[in-house]
């Protein structure tokens, strides 16, 4: 797996000019650079997609799709595609364009050294890091405006219908003493408690647990981690599970349980955290976020990285 990110990151950087190396490539350990991050619209450090040629725009998919799943990679597109919809609906007011998504290169692969990369912009924001044979790939932000497209009253379109659907099942499934300890609040916030911070900070732990849950709704739980977590290849995903600790998991929803109504739920654990929330456009307007709260931004790797070379 390693090997095929390297070669999908080397086969961008040669296809570079110098000057476009010179906007692209940036260092790993610029810690400011590499842990600031947005999902709102506007311009980022880094190449824009736009202004690629078709090879190099090639290139920058193929970054994507060597570390992400292939559904997740499809959502990924999806959320792309949907910025020319949204500039249609808005009358081009805001100039949006599916080419306006940032390519930033932390490092060079091939070395001993750290490196990594960030493709971002509305709505996606994708960080790997790669150090010492090991891959980080949080925060990992998928959005979608508008979250479902309809042809009357039936689904055309929805890139996060699993993440609200797989945490409806689970909230319907439980019972009704798990689903009062679960539901925390009757309404939910405008967005992401973490929004774009650098770290995901002290949030506390609310809602239902493993424990307070039935064997069916346990494996529902985790199942919804899974998912998440299954946004990554199936390699980088199963090291990423293996890691957790499913007994210390929390459940927690805000807002109505209605479809169609704004609500919100995020699940927790020592060093897990998954938010989203589809309150804004009259909850057509979704965000979804995996984070670590050690391991963000690679800086669990970066930080053993440089205790063993200083051990050295």
């Amino acid at each position: 797996m390693l090997h095929e990110i390297a070669e999908a990151t080397r086969r961008l950087f040669d296809l570079l000019d110098e000057g476009q190396r010179a906007a692209a490539v940036r260092d790993v350990t610029d810690d400011d650079l590499r842990r600031s991050w947005a999902y709102t619209p506007g311009p980022r450090p880094g190449l824009v997609l736009g202004d690629l040629d078709r090879a190099q725009r090639k290139a920058v998919h193929g970054l994507l799709a060597c570390v992400l799943s292939p559904h997740a990679y499809a959502q990924a597109a999806a959320v792309m595609a949907l910025e020319d919809v949204l500039d249609d609906r808005e009358a081009g007011r805001r100039d949006r364009h599916q080419g306006d998504y940032w390519t930033v290169l932390l490092g060079e692969p091939g070395s001993d050294e750290p490196w990594g990369w960030r493709v971002e912009g509305h709505h996606l924001s994708v960080s790997v890091v790669v150090a010492d044979g090991r891959v980080s790939a949080t925060p990992f932000f998928l959005g979608a405006n508008p979250a479902r497209v309809t042809y009357r009253g039936r689904t055309v379109a929805q890139p996060l219908r699993l993440e609200e659907e797989l945490a409806r099942e689970l909230l319907d499934r439980m019972g009704r003493t798990a689903r009062g300890l679960a539901v925390v609040s009757d309404r939910p916030p405008p967005d992401l408690y973490t929004g774009n911070s650098p770290h995901v900070g002290d949030i506390e732990p609310q809602g239902v647990t493993p424990a307070q849950l039935d064997r069916a709704s346990r494996g529902l739980l985790v199942g919804l981690v899974r998912y998440y977590l299954d946004r990554l290849h199936s390699d980088l995903a199963d090291e990423e599970f293996d890691q957790l600790d499913l007994e210390r998991l929390h459940f927690a929803w805000q807002g109505s349980a209605s479809r169609g109504a704004g609500h919100y739920y995020r699940v927790q654990g020592p060093d897990l955290l998954i938010e989203y929330d589809n309150t804004a456009n009259d909850a057509n307007h979704a965000h979804s976020v995996w984070r670590r709260r050690s391991g963000d931004f690679g800086d669990d790797l970066l930080a053993a990285h440089r205790a063993a070379v200083r051990h050295e």
